[in-house]
């Protein structure tokens, strides 16, 4: 039926968040642990005896550690603002709107005032409190929201715009479809081209990879430079150290001559992870029917109009499929009126939905509350001045299906 169909195909959206390399270092800041030289206090000390040229083994040379990417979770803020409105879906069916319901800890409904429409290729347009949400049918799609900016394409790529300051995906992010892309925040400045070279600029230092298997590191132990041939030089706490590449080097300056092993390439970075796509996890505790009181009553009446059988048919038919927990017709008004009689408005309008519905076969297990013009979804009146609009919304009968 179209409500089930609207409620599979527009449910609310996820990304899944992409896992720190296996060579992730220690500690919050995410850098691979620059590792010592072997041997360092002694290999060129000044106490260290002088071995003759040809010696083997009396300089090893600083392993450039790796680039790693932060974890990203990339649009996992914007999923939960999003999870937390409540979106809204605007059924085919003029004066019906389908959303995934959200239950609290008490496993109560909670009510959202935002504003949510669904156009007939399954494109979502959210605006409410947690932000500005436009998913295409595709999963890609924008987020602006408290936390920032996200842009995601159907390809993996995108950018988040963040703080930089929270966490690894708080940051400026752009992912491209190749794997290559930039990454801005509080691990540092990091770069790939997805084709094995990028740079990290962060507190381990600056790291260069060529991506031929050169590269070069200026950090705490100096500065290390390594060629693709398998010579390179360091300049740190032992003075100048320069590898040849054919088994020889020199060590200080003028510098004598010693055996040296060629350094080994290194090996390509990776790339960055395709941010995931919008997704719908499904509702966590149900759905719910919202009724335009218009659809099913004249005004200030409870009396279910004739004409809307055919509405009353669809839902009928569609509530008999569903496997349920419990079915409940809420009955809600605006503010106009005095609280007492909104309550028994609201309470005989739902009786007469309840009634309506267990004549179409819907399970006994259905039961009607009103609750008057005390779940307002949204404001009754704006700056003291009275809300048409709001008020409209807030006339409304709420079938909440527990799943």
């Amino acid at each position: 039926m179209p409500l089930i169909r609207c409620l599979v195909a527009c449910c609310l959206l996820a990304l899944a968040g992409c896992q720190r390399p296996p060579e992730a270092g220690p500690g919050d800041a995410g850098i691979a642990e620059p590792p010592a030289p072997a041997d360092a206090a002694t290999a060129a000390g000044a106490d260290a005896p002088a071995d003759e040229p040809g010696t083997a083994g009396e300089i090893d040379f600083p392993t450039i550690p790796r680039i790693v990417v932060p974890d990203i979770v990339g649009i996992g803020p914007a999923q939960r603002a999003l999870e937390g409105a409540m979106q809204s879906i605007l059924d085919p069916m003029a004066g019906i709107r389908v959303r995934p319901a959200n239950c609290g800890t008490d496993g109560a409904l909670v009510t959202d005032a935002g504003i949510t429409s669904v156009d007939g290729h399954g494109n979502v347009l959210r605006n409410g409190d947690a932000g500005i949400f436009r998913i295409a049918a595709d999963g890609s799609g924008t987020a602006n929201y408290g936390g920032g900016i996200i842009t995601l394409n159907a390809d993996g790529s995108g950018t988040i715009n963040g703080s930089g300051e929270a966490g690894g995906d708080d940051a400026i992010i752009t992912v491209n479809a190749d794997g290559s892309g930039t990454y801005n925040g509080r691990y540092g400045i990091i770069s790939l081209d997805g084709k094995g070279a990028g740079t990290w600029n962060g507190d381990g230092g600056l790291i260069t990879n060529n991506g031929d298997g050169s590269g070069s590191w200026n950090g705490p132990l100096g500065l290390v430079r390594i060629e693709a041939d398998g010579s390179g030089t360091w300049n740190g706490p032992h003075g100048l150290v320069v590898n040849h590449g054919d088994g020889s080097g020199r060590v200080g300056t003028p510098g004598r001559e010693v055996a040296m092993a060629p350094i080994p390439k290194l090996a390509p970075e990776g790339r960055f992870p395709p941010l995931g796509r919008f997704a719908p996890p499904g509702a966590p505790c149900g759905f719910v029917i919202t009724l335009d009181d218009r659809v099913l009553f004249d005004f200030d009446k409870s009396d279910v109009r004739a004409d809307a059988s055919q509405v009353l048919d669809t839902l009928g038919a569609a509530l008999a499929k569903v496997q349920a927990r419990g079915i409940e017709v809420g009955g809600h008004t605006d503010a106009k009126g005095s609280d007492d009689y909104n309550q028994s408005l609201s309470e005989r309008r739902a009786q007469a939905v309840v009634e309506a519905l267990r004549r179409r076969g819907v399970a006994t297990d259905i039961v009607a509350r009103g609750y008057g013009e005390s779940k307002p979804v949204a404001p009754n009146d704006i700056d003291g001045q009275d809300n048409p609009a709001g008020r409209q919304l807030n006339r409304r009968v709420e079938i909440f299906v527990r799943a």
